[in-house]
């Protein structure tokens, strides 16, 4: 984890101590579209439901891995943004661990 480049998206950090860490500010949705266009692999966004909105606001997610864990917590935020259009997605793998969790991942139709 410490090599793998990270991009913490926010509006009030200026630099980060964790090795390979840069901050994206002001112009995100051009940065993350000039990180999709680069050859450095996936795109993972991890703990950012209002960053996930945004992505698949503006079509720019093309795969969703939708960890199910085997816990209810009786409240919480929507998993996915309000949209006037459907987003169709394809199942393309399901994998299930010792711990109940269900990571499925689907690609946008």
């Amino acid at each position: 984890m410490n090599a793998t480049a990270k991009h913490v998206v926010s509006s009030t950090l200026q630099s980060l101590e964790w090795n390979n860490c840069s901050v994206f500010s002001g112009d995100v949705f051009g940065q993350i579209q000039s990180l999709r266009g680069s050859d450095g692999g996936p795109i993972l966004v991890n703990g950012s439901r209002t960053l996930v909105h945004a992505l698949f606001e503006r079509g720019m997610v093309d795969e969703l891995r939708l960890m199910v864990f085997p816990e209810i917590l009786g409240s919480g935020f929507k998993v996915f943004p309000d949209s006037p259009e459907r987003i169709r997605m394809r199942l393309v793998e399901s994998v299930r661990f010792e711990s109940g969790v269900v990571e499925n991942t689907y690609r946008i139709a």
